[in-house]
């Protein structure tokens, strides 16, 4: 095994692991997440395994080498940084499903004062790493597109919970800050 399948195996399991152990409780309001996380999680399945098997099998060099594998590999942990750094940032109002924590603050600090979203930033950074390293004109939109598509569909979603939740507060917060991408969208 080699250093990017390492890494990618780490990002995997890094987003298993949130899925699985950071998701709301007992007493958070639920249902409000219209089954994105299922939307997302089989966009992420079948990008990933679509992507790989066109990697594989069609071979549609973007550069010869190394190099993208590279980048690509500094992109996921990018990524992966940005995304670990916003959750920690969000503290107990993170989870993985759209919910509305018992005593729910809107966080208009640090990362999230320039960004709605920017551990959806980090995540999709990630996948645009991945597709960027298996090197493969094919397979960079395969594994990328669908995601971004999921992760809008989301954040549209989220943000009507967050406006039910906060109402004029958060209108105002939307219209000083960006959705994913700084100063951009």
């Amino acid at each position: 095994m080699n250093i990017y399948q390492i890494i990618y195996l780490i990002w995997l399991f890094s987003e298993i692991y949130l899925n699985r152990f950071v998701r709301s409780g007992k007493s958070d309001r639920k249902y409000k997440d219209k089954n994105t996380e299922n939307y997302l999680w089989v966009s992420i399945v079948i990008s990933i395994i679509i992507g790989v098997f066109v990697s594989v099998n069609f071979a549609r060099i973007i550069l010869p080498g190394e190099l993208l594998s590279v980048i690509g590999v500094i992109i996921i942990v990018t990524g992966m940084i940005i995304r670990f750094i916003a959750i920690k940032q969000l503290g107990r109002f993170f989870t993985v499903n759209v919910t509305i924590r018992n005593e729910h603050q809107l966080v208009q600090s640090r990362f999230y004062k320039y960004l709605r979203h920017p551990s959806y930033t980090g995540s999709l950074l990630s996948f645009l790493g991945f597709g960027i390293s298996l090197n493969n004109w094919f397979s960079l939109p395969i594994v990328f597109l669908p995601v971004l598509f999921a992760f809008i569909y989301r954040m549209k979603i989220e943000e009507r919970v967050m406006i039910e939740q906060f109402g004029k507060q958060y209108e105002e917060y939307v219209s000083k800050t960006k959705r994913i991408i700084p100063f951009v969208y």
